[in-house]
C-alpha cells in the first residue's frame, strides 16, 4: 500500500505567454471523492513533443487538462502512477498506471469505462477534450507492459503513436502521389518514426532535413534513404513530387520549402514545433496550404475504421518492429526533483538536448 501523507502535492507551473517563466506551487495533498482516485505521479518522459503542448496550448486546448491559475499552465506528460488512494471500487491502492499526467506530484481521476486493461478519465473538465488522452492503461493487465520497458514507454510511445499515424495517414492518401517525403527536423523521435516506418513499407523515398550536428547522427540509423544539412534544401529537384513533414514549425524552412517545390509540393503537413521560437504564420505561400496534424482526430478515424482491437493490433505490430533498434542508440538521463526537473525542462525548451538522449523525470518529494 502507498500511504497518504500530508506533505503537499506539488505542481510545475509555465507561464502560458512565456514558456521561458516557471514556478514550483505548493498545494494541500487533494483527496478523493466517491468514485475518484489520487494519483501520486511516480515518473514521466519529457520532449520536445512536450514543447509542442506547451507552443500549441491555447490553439490546441493542451492547457484545458490540467488547468492553472493566474495565467500558467501545468505542461502535459506521458508517465507512470501509482493509486495513492482510492474511492472507486474496482482501483486498489498501490496499481500502476500509464497514461497523460500534468508536470505534478498527484492527480484526482474519476476512472470510467474500467476494464482489466484500461480506464478513461471522466472528471467534468476533461470530458468534452479528445478522448485519446483520456485512457489510462492499467499495468497489471495490459499484455504489452514490461517492467524494463517503462522508460521507452513513457518516452516514446506517444510519439509513436503520432508517428504511426502519420504514416498511415499518407499510406492511406497513397503518399498524394508524391515519389519522397521530406522530413524536417529529422533527428526528432517522432520524424525517426515516421521514417523508420515509411522505410519498411517502402515505395517512396525518405529525406531528412537536419543541422549539420544531428547529421551524423540521423545517417547512423539507417531511418533515411538520404540526410541534408537545412541549408541544403535547394540541392532537391524542385520538380519531383514531394510530400513535406514539417517537426520543426520553423516559418522560415516553411516558406523555403514551399517557393522550392511550388506545385510539386504535393501535401504539407505541419506536426510539431521543435524549433518553436522561429515560429511564424505564413500566407499566400505556393503549393497546398499547410495542414496541422491533430493525431488524436486520426486515432478518431482508425476506432471507427478499425475497432479498438484493430488499432491495438496494427500498433503493437508496428512498435515491437521499432523498439529494438531504439534500444541500440536511445540514451536515459533520469532527474528527481524540483531542480534537476526545471534544468531538463529547460535544456529541451531551448533545443539544447541531443537527439540520442531523452529524459526521465520523477517529481517525487521523497
Amino acid at each position: 500500500m502507498i500511504s497518504v501523507t500530508t506533505t503537499p502535492a506539488r505542481d510545475f507551473c509555465v507561464a502560458r505567454d512565456e514558456l521561458q517563466r516557471v514556478q514550483w506551487r505548493d498545494t494541500p495533498l487533494p483527496a478523493p471523492g466517491d468514485g475518484e482516485v489520487l494519483l501520486r505521479v511516480d515518473r514521466f518522459g519529457f520532449s520536445a513533443n512536450n514543447v509542442t503542448y506547451a507552443v500549441f496550448g491555447d490553439a490546441m486546448q493542451y492547457w484545458k487538462f490540467f488547468p492553472a491559475e493566474g495565467g500558467w499552465g501545468r505542461v502535459p506528460v506521458w508517465g507512470f502512477a501509482d493509486v495513492a488512494a482510492s474511492r472507486h471500487p474496482a482501483l486498489r491502492e498501490g496499481e500502476r498506471v500509464y497514461g497523460y499526467l500534468p508536470m505534478s506530484t498527484h492527480l484526482v481521476v474519476q476512472p470510467q469505462r474500467v476494464t482489466a486493461g484500461n480506464f478513461f478519465d471522466g472528471v467534468a473538465h476533461r470530458r468534452a477534450l479528445p478522448a485519446a488522452y483520456q485512457l489510462y492503461r492499467r499495468c497489471a493487465g495490459d499484455a504489452a507492459y514490461r517492467q524494463a520497458d517503462e522508460d521507452y514507454q513513457a518516452l516514446l510511445f506517444p510519439l509513436f503513436v503520432t508517428s504511426f499515424l502519420i504514416e498511415d495517414f499518407l499510406d492511406e492518401m497513397q503518399r498524394f502521389g508524391a515519389r519522397q517525403v521530406v522530413i524536417a527536423s529529422a533527428s526528432s523521435k517522432t520524424a525517426l518514426g515516421v521514417a523508420f516506418l515509411l522505410e519498411h513499407r517502402g515505395g517512396v523515398e525518405v529525406i531528412g532535413l537536419t543541422s549539420a550536428g544531428n547529421r551524423p547522427f540521423c545517417e547512423r540509423l539507417g531511418c533515411y534513404d538520404r540526410v541534408l544539412e537545412y541549408g541544403q534544401l535547394r540541392t532537391l529537384d524542385a520538380a519531383v513530387p514531394t510530400v513535406f513533414v514539417d517537426m520543426a514549425g520553423d516559418g522560415a524552412l516553411l516558406h523555403e520549402v514551399h517557393h522550392h517545390f511550388g506545385d510539386a509540393l504535393k501535401h504539407s503537413c505541419i506536426v510539431g514545433a521543435t524549433h518553436w521560437q522561429a515560429r511564424a504564420t505564413q500566407h499566400a505561400l505556393p503549393g497546398p496550404k499547410p495542414q496541422f496534424f491533430f493525431a488524436p482526430v486520426r486515432y478518431a478515424k482508425r476506432l471507427g475504421d478499425w475497432g479498438a482491437d484493430g488499432v491495438d493490433t496494427r500498433f503493437a505490430a508496428a512498435w515491437a518492429a521499432f523498439l529494438p533498434s531504439v534500444r541500440g542508440w536511445l540514451k536515459v538521463r533520469e532527474a528527481r526533483g524540483p531542480a534537476a526537473i526545471e534544468a531538463a525542462y529547460r535544456e529541451v525548451l531551448d533545443n539544447r538536448c541531443a537527439p540520442d538522449v531523452a529524459h526521465m523525470l520523477v517529481p517525487r518529494l521523497d
